[in-house]
């Protein structure tokens, strides 16, 4: 991993949320979201997505993008460390791009929240590491999780 910080539109914590801080627009499971077709029903549900969601990355940056003419969109994802892990790694790069790629053309803002353990947030961190090029994921100095 290089020094390099991550996007400023993922974070990536071992923390719970702190009281007062805005609630997500959806929570899902990354247990639940193992798969791309699982991952898609969840965001579908928790989104309150429109029907004519297509289920795909195309589909999904779409219908986010339109989510955000109407306000900002935080999706946090609990036990992230299990987010796609049943598909190929590029998967949870893709999901990656495909937010990333939402955030960088959308006038309001949308975040991603990876939230796991202490005890899984190394090897998240790594998986993450792996599919952005290596890009700064680690711990800050001092251990504290963004």
């Amino acid at each position: 991993m290089t020094g390099q910080r991550q996007p400023g539109w993922l974070r990536v914590t071992d923390e719970a949320r702190p009281p007062g801080h805005p609630t997500p627009s959806a929570t899902v499971s990354g247990a639940a979201a193992r798969t791309r077709p699982a991952l898609f029903d969840t965001l579908a549900d928790a989104l309150d997505l429109p029907g004519h969601f297509g289920r795909n990355w195309d589909a999904l940056a779409d219908v986010l993008a339109d989510r955000l003419d109407v306000g900002p969109v935080t999706l946090e994802v609990t036990d992230a460390g299990l987010l796609l892990a049943d598909e190929p790694p590029g998967q949870l790069g893709t999901l990656l791009d495909v937010v990333g790629g939402v955030s960088a053309g959308a006038r309001e803002p949308v975040r991603l929240v990876l939230r796991d353990t202490p005890q899984r947030l190394p090897a998240l961190r790594l998986r993450l590491s792996a599919v952005l090029g290596g890009c700064g994921v680690a711990a800050p100095p001092g251990g504290v999780a963004h």
